[in-house]
Formats: C-alpha cells, structure tokens, sequence
C-alpha cells in the first residue's frame, strides 16, 4: 500500500507539472503576440491622431466660415435700405407728372402777347370773323405739329427736344448749329424780354402818369431771373409748382375776360360781331393771310419745351402724348374765346393801335379793380421765364452731356439733382441782354429759324420710319399729317425770307458762325495743356456748385 500510494502522488505531481507547463507557453504566445501587435498600433496612432484632429479642425472651420457668411447675408439685408436712402444715383430724377406737363406746356404758350398785343393777326386779316377763323386754324395746326413731337419724344426718349433730334439723325454739325443759335440768341433773348414786361407791369402802378424808366426795370427783370433760376436749383419740384402755380393765374385772367365777353355776348351789346359787319374789311389777299397765320402760329410757339425735359418725366411714353393732348386744346379754345371776347368790346382798328389790348379792356368792364389786368400779364410773364428757364438748362445740359458744350455745364447737384452749372449759365446769358438797346431786332433776325429747326426734326421722324422701322414706338400718327407738316415748314421759311429778306440773310450768316466753333470746340484734338486747363475749370465747377458728373 505504501508503495502503491507513493506512484500515485508521483504521477499527480508529473501530471500537474505538464498542465502548468502547458499553460505558461500559452501564456508567453499571448503575451509576445500582444507586444507584438501593441507594436504596430504604436507605429500608426500618430497619424491617426493628427488626421483626426486635422479634420476636426476643417469641421470647426466650416461651421465658422458659414455662421461668418450668414451673419454677413443678415448684415447686408439690414443696411441695403440704409445704402439705397443715404446714396442715390447722380442724375436728373423724374419728378415732372402729367399735370405738371400740362402746366409747362400751357405756362410756356401763354405769355405776355395775348395780354398786351394780339394784334399781328388783326392787322393782316382785317375784320374780327377772319381773325378768329385764323386763330383756330393756327391752334389746329400748332397741334398736330405737337401730336409729331409726341411720337418722336416716345421713340427717342432722351431730353434735349429738337437739338436731340437733329442729332440723332443729321449729326453733329447740324445740331451745334441749332445749340449755338438757342444759346447765344433765341433763348437768354427771349427770357429777358419777357422779363422786362414783367418787370414793367410790376412797376407801373408807381409810374401812373409816364412810362416805366429803364433802370429800375432792367433791375427788377434781373432780379425775377436770379429768383426763379434760384428757385430751379434748388428742386425740381419747386419749380414745377412754380409753374403751374403761375400756370393757373394766366389761366384765371383770361377766365375772366372770357366771362366778360360772354356777358357782352347775352345783353346783346356786340356791334363788332354782328353778322353783317363781322367780316367787314377781311384783306382776302394771299400774302396778307399768310403774315396772319405767321403771327398766329407765332403766338402758339413753346408747344414743343415739354420735349425738352423727356427723361424727367414719370412715364414718358404715356404721360408726354397725354399732356400733348390735354394741353394743345385748352390753349386753342382759349386763345379764340379771349379774342372773341376782346372784339365784343373792342373794334379792330382801335385793337390795331392800341398797345395793351387787355388792360382798354379791364378798364371798360372792370371799372375799380381794373389794376388787377397788369397783375396777371405780371404774373403771366413770371411763368413764361419759368419755364423757359428750366427747359433752356436742360438743352444746355443735354448739349453738354453729348460733348457740343463744356462738361462743366453737365453736373448735377449731388443733394438736388438739378443741373444748377447749366441753369446759372442761362441765367447770366439772360441778363447780359440788359446791356442792349434794341434788343427786338436781334430776335426779328432769327424768325424764320425756329420753323427750320422744327420742320428738320419732324422729317428726321419721317425718315425714322423709312431707315428705322425695328424702333419702338409707343404712339404712331397718320403718316400725311408730318408730311404735311413739313411743307407747312418750308412755307414757313420763305415767307420769313419774303417778309425781311435783310434780316433773315443776317441771321443765316451768324448761324454759319458756329462753323469754326464747332470745328475749335469739338473736333479739334486740344493739346495737352488744353485738357488739363478745361480739366481745371471742370473740377473748379465741381467745388464751387457742389456738382458732380451723372452717373453712367
């Protein structure tokens, strides 16, 4: 048993020896395959950590790149407004209406002559019924010349009236020559004439029994055209209410003198205008209503100034025909009841001589209160300067703008958005007349000119239709009445060029005079230091009137 007992434990011990050894080589396997891929985990987690930072680094930096962008996009939605309100673009805005259009073409027709002599239509017909029959005829026919301009002021939508169009179709040349004419003449011309009727309606109430002395009404002609080209500098508005203000009192007077004449009319009280002797000593001569019709269309001229200012008007294309044809009629209607009115008091003859046809007739029917008639030419007169002023500074802008004039005068107001160099410039041109004598004749010598400059524009419309026929065209008149027109036009000329031969030739010649202007001021290539001083004087402009080019 002893023996017995002692193999057993021996092979117990053998047994457990081996199961031990077994398990140590395992573990050693373990421990050494362990080391063995700790090694290699050790070799790759550098990289692993720094591409793992490295996209989480570009991560962060999107989120942050896109919070930056949207709190951007939040920032400039905010301060559009405040970018659009504080800086506007530098250009005349449109800011003229339909009644306003109304007003300038009325105000610019109606001036001073209907007040104080409508007698050139007397004169030539000779009898109250053929001067009436005259008058509408000029009326109707002023209005078709109009209807023409309506359509070329919806096709070329630019402002500037007829210098635009004559440059748009004959060139350069030809529409310098018509600046030059409006610039030096016809316009600063005609605005201090008007001017110094206001300014001598104004004045005589305190000269009751001798005529108005000429230095206090060349003084008080030079303050109306400082305080209304004040007054266009300063806005645009200002000076359309200006106008139709002014518009509405002329408006008013004849009103008045219509009523009148309708009173004479009922009571019966008309020797002039009864049938048998109404048109007693009509002149039936050709010649003799030719000069009627000249001095009646005369009387209409200003029916095309609304071109002038087309690109400052809200909705052209619909508001320009529109004025066009509110205006054209109210004008004739009351041109022929005014003169109708003035013939139930006031016989041809003594309507031939006389000087102030509307104040005979206050004094007759009016009686006390008969001042009130130099008021209103007064006032009448002040429109008219209105608004010749404001669509001369645009043809002077325009003229400017297209390189005919010195860029100086193509600024605009950077807060007013008015062409304040343009507008002082017309200005001082107006009042250099003060220093004329005779100022009459040099207006008689440019009288066939205007006819010219319509009658081009109207056939350059024509001759749009032939060569340009892809322009859009808003509004699109019967073809014969422009035809129509411009023969009327021509004949227009050569009753100018028949009545003062003289006179006309003179006129032709200072028109060719701009020749050599135009070939010095726009063709010639300036040397350097030309530039630069024209630069200079530009730049000079710029500070003193606070102005800056329109932006392209």
């Amino acid at each position: 048993w002893d023996c017995l007992l002692l193999v057993l434990v021996r092979i117990y011990f053998v047994l457990y020896l081996s199961n031990n050894l077994k398990q140590n080589q395992k573990g050693q396997q373990k421990i050494k395959n362990c080391n063995h891929t700790g090694a290699q985990s050790d070799q790759h987690q550098p990289w692993e950590r720094i591409s793992s930072k490295m996209s989480e680094l570009k991560s962060r930096r999107r989120e942050s790149v896109n919070k930056e962008t949207e709190e951007l996009q939040k920032m400039e939605v905010t301060e559009e407004p405040a970018v659009s309100d504080n800086k506007q673009k530098i250009e005349l805005k449109q800011n003229i209406t339909l009644m306003n259009g109304v007003g300038m073409i009325i105000g610019s027709i109606i001036g001073s002559g209907i007040f104080i002599t409508p007698t050139g239509v007397v004169k030539q017909a000779g009898s109250a019924g053929s001067s009436l029959i005259i008058w509408a005829v000029c009326g109707v026919f002023s209005t078709l010349g109009a209807l023409c301009y309506a359509e070329l002021g919806t096709t070329i939508t630019k402002s500037g009236g007829d210098y635009t169009y004559i440059l748009e179709v004959y060139g350069d040349l030809f529409a310098f020559l018509k600046l030059w004419v409006e610039m030096l003449i016809i316009r600063p011309s005609s605005q201090y004439v008007v001017s110094l009727v206001f300014a001598t309606y104004t004045l005589k109430p305190f000269y009751p029994d001798c005529n108005v002395p000429d230095s206090p009404a060349k003084l008080i002609a030079c303050l109306c055209l400082t305080l209304l080209t004040f007054v266009n500098c300063i806005s645009v508005k200002a000076a359309t209410k200006v106008q139709d203000m002014f518009t509405a009192s002329k408006l008013l007077a004849l009103t008045i003198i219509i009523i009148f004449g309708f009173i004479q009319i009922i009571r019966g009280d008309i020797p002039y205008l009864q049938p048998d002797v109404v048109f007693e000593g009509s002149h039936t001569g050709v010649g003799n209503i030719v000069l009627a019709l000249y001095s009646g269309l005369f009387a209409f001229g200003g029916w095309n100034y609304l071109n002038y200012v087309t690109e400052e008007m809200i909705n052209p294309e619909r508001n320009l025909p529109l004025a066009i044809i509110i205006s054209m009629p109210i004008v004739t209607i009351v041109y022929v009841l005014t003169n109708l009115a003035y013939f139930t008091t006031i016989s041809p003859r003594v309507m031939i001589e006389t000087e102030a046809v509307a104040v005979i007739f206050g004094e007759y029917h009016l009686g006390v209160v008969s001042w009130l008639i130099p008021i209103f030419v007064g006032l009448s007169c002040f429109g008219a300067v209105n608004g010749s002023l404001f669509t001369s500074a645009r043809l002077f802008y325009a003229g400017a703008r297209e390189g005919h004039l010195p860029s100086a005068l193509g600024l605009v107001h950077t807060d007013h958005f008015t062409p304040v160099p343009s507008l002082i410039f017309t200005c001082f041109l107006s009042m250099l007349y003060a220093c004329s004598q005779d100022i009459f004749s040099v207006i008689n010598l440019f009288s066939f000119f205007t006819w010219l400059c319509v009658g081009m524009a109207i056939a350059g419309m024509v001759w749009l239709r032939w060569k340009k026929p892809e322009l859009r065209r808003p509004i699109k008149i019967f073809l014969a009445i422009p035809i129509v027109f411009v023969l009327a036009c021509i004949f227009m000329i050569v009753v100018s060029f028949w009545a003062a031969p003289f006179e006309c030739l003179i006129g032709a010649a200072i028109i060719l005079t701009g020749i050599p202007f135009y070939l010095l001021g726009y063709k010639w290539k300036k040397p350097h230091i030309v530039e630069k001083i024209i630069e200079i004087f530009t730049l000079f402009c710029q500070k003193i009137f606070m102005s800056v080019p329109e932006d392209k």
